[in-house]
Protein backbone atom coordinates (compact mmCIF):
# COMPACT_ATOMS: atom_id res chain seq x y z
CA UNK A 1 0.00 0.00 0.00
CA UNK A 2 1.22 3.20 -1.11
CA UNK A 3 1.77 6.01 1.71
CA UNK A 4 1.01 8.77 -0.61
CA UNK A 5 -2.92 7.15 -1.54
CA UNK A 6 -6.06 8.68 -0.27
CA UNK A 7 -9.51 7.74 0.52
CA UNK A 8 -10.84 10.13 -1.65
CA UNK A 9 -13.55 8.23 -4.48
CA UNK A 10 -14.39 5.37 -1.95
CA UNK A 11 -17.68 4.39 -0.60
CA UNK A 12 -18.21 5.32 3.06
CA UNK A 13 -18.57 2.08 4.33
CA UNK A 14 -17.14 -0.35 7.35
CA UNK A 15 -13.49 -1.32 5.65
CA UNK A 16 -13.38 1.25 3.30
CA UNK A 17 -11.95 3.75 5.62
CA UNK A 18 -8.16 4.66 5.46
CA UNK A 19 -6.28 7.63 7.42
CA UNK A 20 -4.55 10.25 5.09
CA UNK A 21 -0.91 9.56 6.34
CA UNK A 22 0.25 12.99 4.71
CA UNK A 23 -2.57 15.08 7.00
CA UNK A 24 -0.28 16.40 10.21
CA UNK A 25 -2.88 19.23 11.60
CA UNK A 26 -5.85 17.66 13.51
CA UNK A 27 -6.70 20.87 15.88
CA UNK A 28 -10.27 21.64 15.66
CA UNK A 29 -11.70 24.98 14.24
CA UNK A 30 -12.60 27.93 17.29
CA UNK A 31 -16.18 28.64 17.56
CA UNK A 32 -16.35 30.69 20.46
CA UNK A 33 -15.28 34.31 20.57
CA UNK A 34 -15.69 37.66 22.48
CA UNK A 35 -17.48 40.65 21.21
CA UNK A 36 -17.51 43.81 23.90
CA UNK A 37 -16.94 41.64 26.40
CA UNK A 38 -19.30 38.90 26.54
CA UNK A 39 -18.74 35.54 24.97
CA UNK A 40 -20.89 34.43 21.41
CA UNK A 41 -21.02 31.23 19.39
CA UNK A 42 -19.75 31.40 16.08
CA UNK A 43 -20.35 29.17 13.11
CA UNK A 44 -17.15 27.12 11.91
CA UNK A 45 -15.93 28.00 8.70
CA UNK A 46 -13.37 25.04 8.71
CA UNK A 47 -13.01 21.26 9.85
CA UNK A 48 -10.83 19.15 11.94
CA UNK A 49 -7.38 20.21 10.63
CA UNK A 50 -8.15 23.07 8.39
CA UNK A 51 -10.06 20.66 5.79
CA UNK A 52 -12.37 22.03 4.14
CA UNK A 53 -16.14 21.66 5.06
CA UNK A 54 -18.65 20.59 2.67
CA UNK A 55 -21.32 23.26 3.07
CA UNK A 56 -18.18 25.59 2.17
CA UNK A 57 -17.19 24.01 -1.10
CA UNK A 58 -20.56 23.79 -2.37
CA UNK A 59 -20.88 26.95 -2.01
CA UNK A 60 -17.84 27.97 -4.06
CA UNK A 61 -18.65 26.01 -6.66
CA UNK A 62 -22.05 27.78 -6.93
CA UNK A 63 -20.19 31.14 -6.82
CA UNK A 64 -17.80 30.17 -9.66
CA UNK A 65 -20.66 29.05 -11.77
CA UNK A 66 -22.44 32.27 -11.93
CA UNK A 67 -21.06 34.71 -15.22
CA UNK A 68 -18.95 37.68 -14.34
CA UNK A 69 -20.95 41.02 -15.32
CA UNK A 70 -18.69 44.27 -15.41
CA UNK A 71 -20.59 47.29 -14.20
CA UNK A 72 -19.46 50.78 -14.77
CA UNK A 73 -19.89 53.12 -12.23
CA UNK A 74 -21.91 56.41 -13.07
CA UNK A 75 -21.40 59.38 -10.87
CA UNK A 76 -23.17 62.72 -11.52
CA UNK A 77 -22.22 66.03 -10.90
CA UNK A 78 -22.72 67.17 -7.47
CA UNK A 79 -22.09 70.34 -5.00
CA UNK A 80 -21.70 69.81 -1.93
CA UNK A 81 -21.70 73.38 -0.87
CA UNK A 82 -25.46 73.31 -2.27
CA UNK A 83 -26.21 71.19 1.09
CA UNK A 84 -27.02 73.28 3.90
CA UNK A 85 -26.04 72.30 7.79
CA UNK A 86 -28.84 70.80 9.65
CA UNK A 87 -29.38 73.12 12.79
CA UNK A 88 -31.96 70.64 15.26
CA UNK A 89 -35.07 73.26 16.39
CA UNK A 90 -34.44 73.48 20.14
CA UNK A 91 -30.75 75.18 18.95
CA UNK A 92 -32.30 77.46 16.23
CA UNK A 93 -35.61 78.62 18.56
CA UNK A 94 -33.63 78.87 21.60
CA UNK A 95 -34.83 82.12 23.65
CA UNK A 96 -36.87 83.14 20.80
CA UNK A 97 -40.12 84.45 22.25
CA UNK A 98 -42.78 85.24 20.89
CA UNK A 99 -44.49 88.40 23.16
CA UNK A 100 -48.58 89.16 22.85
CA UNK A 101 -50.42 92.21 24.85
CA UNK A 102 -53.61 90.77 26.36
CA UNK A 103 -56.08 92.17 28.55
CA UNK A 104 -58.87 89.56 30.62
CA UNK A 105 -62.28 91.80 32.70
CA UNK A 106 -62.94 90.36 36.06
CA UNK A 107 -66.31 90.71 37.27
CA UNK A 108 -67.24 92.94 40.70
CA UNK A 109 -69.64 91.73 42.98
CA UNK A 110 -71.24 93.87 45.55
CA UNK A 111 -69.98 97.30 44.76
CA UNK A 112 -71.34 100.17 44.27
CA UNK A 113 -67.66 101.73 42.24
CA UNK A 114 -67.10 99.48 40.03
CA UNK A 115 -69.23 96.20 37.84
CA UNK A 116 -65.72 94.80 36.08
CA UNK A 117 -62.42 95.59 36.39
CA UNK A 118 -59.52 95.68 33.31
CA UNK A 119 -56.39 94.13 34.18
CA UNK A 120 -53.72 93.67 31.32
CA UNK A 121 -51.62 91.10 30.59
CA UNK A 122 -48.51 90.14 28.80
CA UNK A 123 -48.54 86.36 26.82
CA UNK A 124 -44.92 85.00 26.48
CA UNK A 125 -44.89 81.81 23.65
CA UNK A 126 -41.58 80.48 23.52
CA UNK A 127 -41.20 78.87 20.10
CA UNK A 128 -38.37 76.37 21.68
CA UNK A 129 -40.81 73.85 22.94
CA UNK A 130 -44.09 75.51 22.69
CA UNK A 131 -45.04 76.59 26.11
CA UNK A 132 -46.52 79.21 27.26
CA UNK A 133 -46.87 81.59 30.45
CA UNK A 134 -49.10 84.29 31.32
CA UNK A 135 -47.21 87.56 33.30
CA UNK A 136 -49.39 90.15 34.81
CA UNK A 137 -47.24 93.30 35.31
CA UNK A 138 -47.63 94.90 39.06
CA UNK A 139 -49.01 97.92 39.54
CA UNK A 140 -47.84 100.14 41.92
CA UNK A 141 -50.37 100.64 45.37
CA UNK A 142 -53.31 98.11 43.33
CA UNK A 143 -54.31 95.82 46.16
CA UNK A 144 -54.40 93.14 44.06
CA UNK A 145 -52.15 90.28 43.76
CA UNK A 146 -50.33 90.12 40.68
CA UNK A 147 -47.31 88.52 39.08
CA UNK A 148 -47.36 85.13 37.16
CA UNK A 149 -50.77 84.01 36.80
CA UNK A 150 -50.06 80.76 34.80
CA UNK A 151 -46.46 79.45 34.71
CA UNK A 152 -44.53 78.09 31.64
CA UNK A 153 -46.35 75.26 30.46
CA UNK A 154 -48.50 74.00 27.33
CA UNK A 155 -51.60 75.23 27.21
CA UNK A 156 -54.83 73.09 26.70
CA UNK A 157 -56.83 74.24 24.02
CA UNK A 158 -59.86 72.32 23.97
CA UNK A 159 -61.40 69.23 25.72
CA UNK A 160 -60.06 67.01 22.45
CA UNK A 161 -56.33 67.22 23.81
CA UNK A 162 -54.90 69.57 21.64
CA UNK A 163 -52.52 72.77 22.83
CA UNK A 164 -52.38 76.00 22.10
CA UNK A 165 -49.69 76.66 19.19
CA UNK A 166 -48.09 80.14 17.34
CA UNK A 167 -50.12 79.50 14.75
CA UNK A 168 -53.37 79.68 16.72
CA UNK A 169 -52.58 83.27 18.32
CA UNK A 170 -53.29 86.58 16.48
CA UNK A 171 -54.14 90.26 17.23
CA UNK A 172 -57.81 91.05 17.93
CA UNK A 173 -58.38 87.71 19.17
CA UNK A 174 -59.44 85.70 21.63
CA UNK A 175 -57.81 82.44 24.11
CA UNK A 176 -59.57 81.22 26.73
CA UNK A 177 -57.14 79.57 28.97
CA UNK A 178 -58.48 77.61 32.42
CA UNK A 179 -61.97 79.37 31.95
CA UNK A 180 -60.34 83.15 31.77
CA UNK A 181 -60.87 84.60 27.86
CA UNK A 182 -58.01 87.03 27.01
CA UNK A 183 -57.89 89.30 24.46
CA UNK A 184 -54.69 90.27 22.54
CA UNK A 185 -54.41 93.62 21.27
CA UNK A 186 -51.12 93.68 20.10
CA UNK A 187 -47.44 92.29 20.21
CA UNK A 188 -44.10 93.44 20.21
CA UNK A 189 -41.83 94.07 16.62
CA UNK A 190 -39.85 90.14 16.81
CA UNK A 191 -43.40 88.90 16.71
CA UNK A 192 -44.73 90.83 13.83
CA UNK A 193 -41.42 89.77 11.41
CA UNK A 194 -41.79 86.16 12.75
CA UNK A 195 -45.47 85.41 12.07
CA UNK A 196 -44.97 87.86 8.61
CA UNK A 197 -42.37 85.30 7.53
CA UNK A 198 -43.84 82.01 8.53
CA UNK A 199 -47.07 83.97 6.26
CA UNK A 200 -49.66 84.75 8.76
CA UNK A 201 -51.10 88.00 7.65
CA UNK A 202 -51.87 90.12 11.21
CA UNK A 203 -54.71 91.50 12.19
CA UNK A 204 -55.07 95.53 12.87
CA UNK A 205 -53.59 96.44 17.00
CA UNK A 206 -56.60 97.54 19.16
CA UNK A 207 -55.82 99.84 21.68
CA UNK A 208 -55.91 99.07 25.45
CA UNK A 209 -59.02 99.42 27.11
CA UNK A 210 -59.11 101.51 30.09
CA UNK A 211 -60.43 100.86 33.45
CA UNK A 212 -63.32 102.06 34.51
CA UNK A 213 -62.31 102.31 38.25
CA UNK A 214 -59.42 104.26 37.16
CA UNK A 215 -61.20 106.76 34.71
CA UNK A 216 -63.87 107.80 37.37
CA UNK A 217 -60.58 108.58 40.16
CA UNK A 218 -59.68 111.35 37.13
CA UNK A 219 -62.71 113.06 36.92
CA UNK A 220 -63.01 115.67 39.77
CA UNK A 221 -65.22 114.60 42.19
CA UNK A 222 -68.77 116.95 41.77
CA UNK A 223 -69.36 118.52 45.83
CA UNK A 224 -70.87 121.64 46.60
CA UNK A 225 -69.00 122.29 50.02
CA UNK A 226 -65.63 123.93 49.90
CA UNK A 227 -63.40 121.43 48.90
CA UNK A 228 -60.34 120.30 51.54
CA UNK A 229 -57.37 122.17 51.20
CA UNK A 230 -54.85 118.67 51.28
CA UNK A 231 -56.08 115.58 49.03
CA UNK A 232 -55.06 112.75 51.41
CA UNK A 233 -55.30 110.32 48.51
CA UNK A 234 -53.51 111.99 45.87
CA UNK A 235 -51.11 113.11 48.31
CA UNK A 236 -50.09 109.71 48.86
CA UNK A 237 -50.52 108.28 45.25
CA UNK A 238 -47.72 111.17 44.55
CA UNK A 239 -45.73 111.87 47.21
CA UNK A 240 -45.37 108.33 48.06
CA UNK A 241 -41.39 107.41 49.74
CA UNK A 242 -40.37 110.83 48.49
CA UNK A 243 -38.65 112.24 51.53
CA UNK A 244 -36.82 115.69 52.05
CA UNK A 245 -33.32 115.12 54.14
CA UNK A 246 -31.25 117.62 55.71
CA UNK A 247 -27.98 117.55 57.75
CA UNK A 248 -27.95 119.36 60.95
CA UNK A 249 -26.44 120.46 64.14
CA UNK A 250 -28.37 119.82 67.13
CA UNK A 251 -27.49 122.10 70.21
CA UNK A 252 -27.14 119.81 73.53
CA UNK A 253 -24.81 122.90 75.30
CA UNK A 254 -27.30 123.63 77.78
CA UNK A 255 -27.45 119.76 79.07
CA UNK A 256 -24.81 118.66 81.79
CA UNK A 257 -22.17 117.36 79.59
CA UNK A 258 -23.76 118.36 75.88
CA UNK A 259 -22.40 119.55 72.70
CA UNK A 260 -22.80 119.94 69.57
CA UNK A 261 -23.75 116.96 67.50
CA UNK A 262 -24.51 115.94 64.12
CA UNK A 263 -28.18 115.11 63.17
CA UNK A 264 -30.15 114.03 60.10
CA UNK A 265 -33.73 115.28 59.85
CA UNK A 266 -36.14 113.53 57.66
CA UNK A 267 -39.30 115.09 56.11
CA UNK A 268 -41.46 112.69 54.45
CA UNK A 269 -44.03 114.24 52.02
CA UNK A 270 -46.45 111.62 52.23
CA UNK A 271 -48.21 112.47 55.58
CA UNK A 272 -46.12 115.59 56.67
CA UNK A 273 -44.05 113.74 59.53
CA UNK A 274 -40.44 114.52 60.44
CA UNK A 275 -38.14 112.13 61.76
CA UNK A 276 -34.65 113.23 63.74
CA UNK A 277 -31.61 110.79 63.73
CA UNK A 278 -27.95 111.08 65.12
CA UNK A 279 -25.01 110.61 63.36
CA UNK A 280 -22.94 108.44 65.00
CA UNK A 281 -18.92 107.85 64.30
CA UNK A 282 -16.95 104.58 64.57
CA UNK A 283 -15.78 104.16 67.95
CA UNK A 284 -17.54 106.90 69.48
CA UNK A 285 -19.06 105.37 72.70
CA UNK A 286 -22.46 107.27 71.75
CA UNK A 287 -26.41 105.57 72.94
CA UNK A 288 -26.45 102.73 69.47
CA UNK A 289 -29.91 104.12 69.07
CA UNK A 290 -29.57 106.82 66.39
CA UNK A 291 -33.03 107.51 66.53
CA UNK A 292 -33.14 110.91 68.31
CA UNK A 293 -36.68 111.96 67.60
CA UNK A 294 -39.36 109.38 66.48
CA UNK A 295 -41.17 109.82 63.06
CA UNK A 296 -43.98 111.92 63.81
CA UNK A 297 -46.12 115.25 63.29
CA UNK A 298 -44.58 117.76 64.54
CA UNK A 299 -46.64 120.63 66.51
CA UNK A 300 -45.38 124.04 65.54
CA UNK A 301 -48.32 126.17 67.26
CA UNK A 302 -50.78 125.43 69.53
CA UNK A 303 -54.06 127.55 70.43
CA UNK A 304 -54.46 129.76 72.60
CA UNK A 305 -57.45 128.22 74.59
CA UNK A 306 -55.36 125.30 75.01
CA UNK A 307 -54.24 125.73 79.02
CA UNK A 308 -50.42 124.14 80.04
CA UNK A 309 -52.48 122.07 82.84
CA UNK A 310 -51.47 118.56 82.09
CA UNK A 311 -53.84 116.15 80.76
CA UNK A 312 -54.79 112.35 80.68
CA UNK A 313 -53.86 112.05 76.87
CA UNK A 314 -49.90 112.03 76.43
CA UNK A 315 -49.95 112.59 72.85
CA UNK A 316 -51.08 116.37 71.27
CA UNK A 317 -54.66 115.85 69.43
CA UNK A 318 -55.24 117.69 66.30
CA UNK A 319 -57.92 119.86 68.32
CA UNK A 320 -55.18 121.17 70.45
CA UNK A 321 -53.00 122.23 67.62
CA UNK A 322 -53.75 125.09 65.41
CA UNK A 323 -50.17 124.82 62.97
CA UNK A 324 -47.74 121.96 61.86
CA UNK A 325 -44.32 122.10 60.72
CA UNK A 326 -44.32 122.26 56.89
CA UNK A 327 -41.70 122.52 54.15
CA UNK A 328 -41.83 125.96 54.18
CA UNK A 329 -40.36 126.47 57.99
CA UNK A 330 -36.89 124.27 57.13
CA UNK A 331 -34.74 127.03 55.76
CA UNK A 332 -31.27 126.12 55.50
CA UNK A 333 -28.56 128.40 57.77
CA UNK A 334 -31.66 129.14 60.46
CA UNK A 335 -32.19 127.45 63.57
CA UNK A 336 -35.48 125.24 64.22
CA UNK A 337 -36.99 124.33 67.62
CA UNK A 338 -38.73 121.19 67.45
CA UNK A 339 -40.17 119.59 70.75
CA UNK A 340 -37.69 121.81 72.87
CA UNK A 341 -34.78 120.86 70.91
CA UNK A 342 -32.75 123.33 68.75
CA UNK A 343 -31.40 122.41 65.56
CA UNK A 344 -29.33 123.75 62.83
CA UNK A 345 -29.84 123.50 59.45
CA UNK A 346 -26.56 123.24 57.67
CA UNK A 347 -27.40 121.52 53.93
CA UNK A 348 -29.63 119.28 51.97
CA UNK A 349 -29.09 116.86 49.71
CA UNK A 350 -29.81 117.41 45.37
CA UNK A 351 -33.49 116.04 45.78
CA UNK A 352 -34.34 118.45 48.51
CA UNK A 353 -32.92 121.39 46.36
CA UNK A 354 -34.98 119.87 43.57
CA UNK A 355 -38.04 120.42 45.17
CA UNK A 356 -37.71 123.55 46.88
CA UNK A 357 -36.85 125.11 43.27
CA UNK A 358 -39.72 123.99 41.76
CA UNK A 359 -42.38 124.44 44.92
CA UNK A 360 -40.70 127.50 46.86
CA UNK A 361 -38.46 129.05 44.26
CA UNK A 362 -38.59 132.68 46.29
CA UNK A 363 -36.72 130.51 49.42
CA UNK A 364 -32.57 130.39 49.18
CA UNK A 365 -31.06 127.16 49.25
CA UNK A 366 -27.14 128.17 50.83
CA UNK A 367 -25.12 125.46 52.32
CA UNK A 368 -23.91 126.52 55.78
CA UNK A 369 -19.92 125.26 57.37
CA UNK A 370 -20.74 123.34 60.35
CA UNK A 371 -19.13 125.08 63.32
CA UNK A 372 -17.84 122.17 65.61
CA UNK A 373 -14.65 122.36 67.65
CA UNK A 374 -14.14 118.16 67.18
CA UNK A 375 -12.37 117.31 64.04
CA UNK A 376 -14.36 115.60 61.34
CA UNK A 377 -15.01 112.53 61.01
CA UNK A 378 -13.08 111.97 57.67
CA UNK A 379 -9.94 113.30 59.63
CA UNK A 380 -10.38 111.02 62.80
CA UNK A 381 -10.59 107.93 60.47
CA UNK A 382 -7.56 109.26 58.65
CA UNK A 383 -5.55 109.31 61.86
CA UNK A 384 -6.49 105.94 63.05
CA UNK A 385 -6.06 103.92 59.79
CA UNK A 386 -2.84 102.49 60.11
CA UNK A 387 -0.47 101.67 56.94
CA UNK A 388 -1.28 98.74 55.24
CA UNK A 389 0.39 95.44 56.18
CA UNK A 390 0.29 93.16 53.01
CA UNK A 391 -2.02 90.55 54.50
CA UNK A 392 -5.83 90.28 52.94
CA UNK A 393 -6.93 92.67 50.84
CA UNK A 394 -7.46 96.33 51.58
CA UNK A 395 -11.19 96.57 51.94
CA UNK A 396 -10.78 93.65 54.83
CA UNK A 397 -8.23 95.01 56.13
CA UNK A 398 -10.09 98.50 56.89
CA UNK A 399 -12.69 96.87 58.72
CA UNK A 400 -10.74 95.48 61.15
CA UNK A 401 -9.87 99.69 61.92
CA UNK A 402 -13.22 100.78 61.68
CA UNK A 403 -15.35 98.38 64.31
CA UNK A 404 -14.36 95.89 66.79
CA UNK A 405 -15.84 93.66 65.45
CA UNK A 406 -14.88 93.51 61.54
CA UNK A 407 -18.03 93.29 59.43
CA UNK A 408 -17.58 91.88 55.78
CA UNK A 409 -17.52 94.82 53.25
CA UNK A 410 -20.16 96.11 51.23
CA UNK A 411 -20.84 94.40 47.75
CA UNK A 412 -22.19 96.18 44.44
CA UNK A 413 -25.22 93.92 44.23
CA UNK A 414 -26.65 95.26 41.14
CA UNK A 415 -23.17 94.83 39.76
CA UNK A 416 -22.88 91.31 40.52
CA UNK A 417 -26.40 90.19 39.50
CA UNK A 418 -25.98 92.13 35.75
CA UNK A 419 -22.46 90.17 35.11
CA UNK A 420 -22.76 86.88 36.57
CA UNK A 421 -21.17 84.40 34.98
CA UNK A 422 -19.65 87.29 32.25
CA UNK A 423 -15.57 86.43 31.86
CA UNK A 424 -13.35 87.95 29.41
CA UNK A 425 -10.29 85.53 28.76
CA UNK A 426 -6.96 86.87 26.65
CA UNK A 427 -4.06 84.28 26.12
CA UNK A 428 -0.85 85.85 27.49
CA UNK A 429 2.82 84.66 27.38
CA UNK A 430 5.61 85.42 29.84
CA UNK A 431 7.77 87.75 29.79
CA UNK A 432 11.34 86.44 30.92
CA UNK A 433 15.08 86.05 30.52
CA UNK A 434 14.64 81.76 31.22
CA UNK A 435 14.11 80.06 27.85
CA UNK A 436 12.17 77.12 29.06
CA UNK A 437 9.56 80.20 29.75
CA UNK A 438 9.03 81.43 25.94
CA UNK A 439 6.70 77.97 25.79
CA UNK A 440 4.37 78.48 28.26
CA UNK A 441 1.02 79.52 27.39
CA UNK A 442 -1.58 81.35 30.05
CA UNK A 443 -5.32 82.08 30.08
CA UNK A 444 -5.49 85.38 31.74
CA UNK A 445 -10.01 85.81 33.03
CA UNK A 446 -11.51 88.93 33.65
CA UNK A 447 -14.76 88.05 36.20
CA UNK A 448 -16.72 91.60 35.34
CA UNK A 449 -19.26 90.99 38.42
CA UNK A 450 -16.34 91.80 41.40
CA UNK A 451 -13.10 93.02 38.99
CA UNK A 452 -10.97 89.99 39.95
CA UNK A 453 -8.11 88.21 37.76
CA UNK A 454 -7.37 84.75 37.78
CA UNK A 455 -4.57 83.19 35.84
CA UNK A 456 -4.62 79.46 34.38
CA UNK A 457 -1.54 77.89 33.10
CA UNK A 458 -1.81 75.46 29.86
CA UNK A 459 0.14 72.34 30.25
CA UNK A 460 2.89 71.88 27.18
CA UNK A 461 4.01 68.36 26.18
CA UNK A 462 7.07 67.88 27.20
CA UNK A 463 8.04 70.77 29.06
CA UNK A 464 8.21 69.34 32.06
CA UNK A 465 6.19 71.96 33.69
CA UNK A 466 3.01 71.32 35.15
CA UNK A 467 0.13 73.50 34.06
CA UNK A 468 -2.86 74.40 36.18
CA UNK A 469 -3.75 77.39 38.41
CA UNK A 470 -1.26 80.19 38.34
CA UNK A 471 -2.98 83.02 40.09
CA UNK A 472 -6.06 82.62 42.66
CA UNK A 473 -9.11 85.18 41.61
CA UNK A 474 -7.75 88.68 42.74
CA UNK A 475 -7.83 91.99 42.23
CA UNK A 476 -4.50 93.38 41.01
CA UNK A 477 -3.14 97.04 41.35
CA UNK A 478 -1.05 98.68 38.87
CA UNK A 479 2.26 99.02 39.45
CA UNK A 480 2.28 102.58 39.90
CA UNK A 481 -0.27 102.61 42.47
CA UNK A 482 -0.16 103.13 46.51
CA UNK A 483 -2.00 101.49 48.55
CA UNK A 484 -3.43 104.75 50.18
CA UNK A 485 -5.09 105.37 46.33
CA UNK A 486 -4.97 101.56 44.82
CA UNK A 487 -5.94 101.42 41.04
CA UNK A 488 -6.72 98.02 40.09
CA UNK A 489 -6.85 96.72 36.37
CA UNK A 490 -9.38 96.91 34.10
CA UNK A 491 -10.80 95.72 30.79
CA UNK A 492 -10.12 99.23 29.28
CA UNK A 493 -5.96 98.53 30.11
CA UNK A 494 -6.19 95.06 28.40
CA UNK A 495 -5.18 95.49 24.76
CA UNK A 496 -3.36 92.83 22.52
CA UNK A 497 0.43 93.43 22.94
CA UNK A 498 -0.19 94.76 25.96
CA UNK A 499 2.21 94.24 29.10
CA UNK A 500 0.49 93.54 32.54
CA UNK A 501 2.51 93.16 35.78
CA UNK A 502 1.12 90.59 37.87
CA UNK A 503 2.76 90.80 41.56
CA UNK A 504 6.43 91.03 40.18
CA UNK A 505 5.35 88.69 36.82
CA UNK A 506 5.29 90.33 33.47
CA UNK A 507 2.32 89.00 31.18
CA UNK A 508 2.28 90.37 27.21
CA UNK A 509 -1.26 89.63 25.65
CA UNK A 510 -1.42 87.64 22.68
CA UNK A 511 -5.23 86.62 22.06
CA UNK A 512 -8.46 86.83 23.35
CA UNK A 513 -12.24 85.94 22.96
CA UNK A 514 -14.72 87.32 20.74
CA UNK A 515 -16.87 88.48 23.44
CA UNK A 516 -14.38 90.34 24.50
CA UNK A 517 -14.77 92.64 21.72
CA UNK A 518 -18.47 92.46 21.75
CA UNK A 519 -18.28 93.65 25.21
CA UNK A 520 -16.22 96.43 24.84
CA UNK A 521 -17.88 97.65 21.89
CA UNK A 522 -21.07 97.86 23.97
CA UNK A 523 -19.40 100.54 26.34
CA UNK A 524 -17.29 102.59 23.31
CA UNK A 525 -17.72 105.22 25.04
CA UNK A 526 -15.85 104.19 28.34
CA UNK A 527 -12.74 102.56 26.84
CA UNK A 528 -9.46 104.12 24.82
CA UNK A 529 -9.76 103.84 20.98
CA UNK A 530 -6.33 102.25 21.30
CA UNK A 531 -7.82 99.16 22.80
CA UNK A 532 -10.31 99.05 20.32
CA UNK A 533 -8.44 99.30 17.58
CA UNK A 534 -6.22 96.66 18.74
CA UNK A 535 -8.90 93.86 19.29
CA UNK A 536 -10.51 94.98 15.91
CA UNK A 537 -7.22 94.14 14.07
CA UNK A 538 -6.52 91.55 15.61
CA UNK A 539 -9.66 89.73 14.51
CA UNK A 540 -8.96 91.57 11.16
CA UNK A 541 -12.43 93.99 11.27
CA UNK A 542 -10.12 97.11 10.54
CA UNK A 543 -9.77 100.08 12.89
CA UNK A 544 -13.48 101.58 10.95
CA UNK A 545 -15.22 98.69 11.06
CA UNK A 546 -17.79 98.71 14.35
CA UNK A 547 -19.68 95.70 14.68
CA UNK A 548 -22.88 95.69 16.52
CA UNK A 549 -23.63 93.03 19.19
CA UNK A 550 -26.60 93.01 21.71
CA UNK A 551 -26.44 91.08 24.40
CA UNK A 552 -28.29 87.75 23.17
CA UNK A 553 -25.80 88.15 20.16
CA UNK A 554 -24.43 84.63 19.58
CA UNK A 555 -20.45 84.44 20.61
CA UNK A 556 -18.18 82.49 18.75
CA UNK A 557 -16.71 79.49 20.37
CA UNK A 558 -13.32 80.33 22.54
CA UNK A 559 -10.26 79.52 20.88
CA UNK A 560 -8.55 79.73 24.09
CA UNK A 561 -9.51 76.05 25.57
Amino acid sequence: MSWNWNSHGLPFLPGYSFQDVTKTAFHRPQTLGYKNGYALPCRPTIGIGQSPLLSAQLILQELNQLPLQEHEASYDAYDISQCEDFIPAHVALDKKVLRFYAYFTEDILYSPEEHYRVRSVVIYYFLEDDTMCIIEPAVENSGIPQGKRIKRQRLPKNEFGEYYTWTDLNVATDMEVYGVKYHIVDCDAFTKEFLASEGIILNVPEPMPSDPYITDRTKPVPSFTTPSEYDRVNQFLTMDRKVLRFSGLWDDSESLFGDTRPVTIHYYLVDDTVEVREVHEPNSGRDPFPILMRRQRLPKKSKAHISNFPTCVLEVSKDEVEEYYSPQDFQLGQKISMLGRHFLLCDCDDFTKQYYQRHYPDMELRPVEPTRQEPQPADKKKLQVPPYNGFGTLEDSLQNCLSLVPTPPKKNVIKQLENDNKILRYRAKLESQIEADEDRTFVLSYYLANDMISIYEKSSRNSGIIGGKFLEKTRIPKPDSSTESPQFYSPTDFAIGATVEVFGHRFVLTDADRYVLTYLESIQSQVPTETLDSLRRWFGLGTDTTEKHGEDAVVEPSSLN
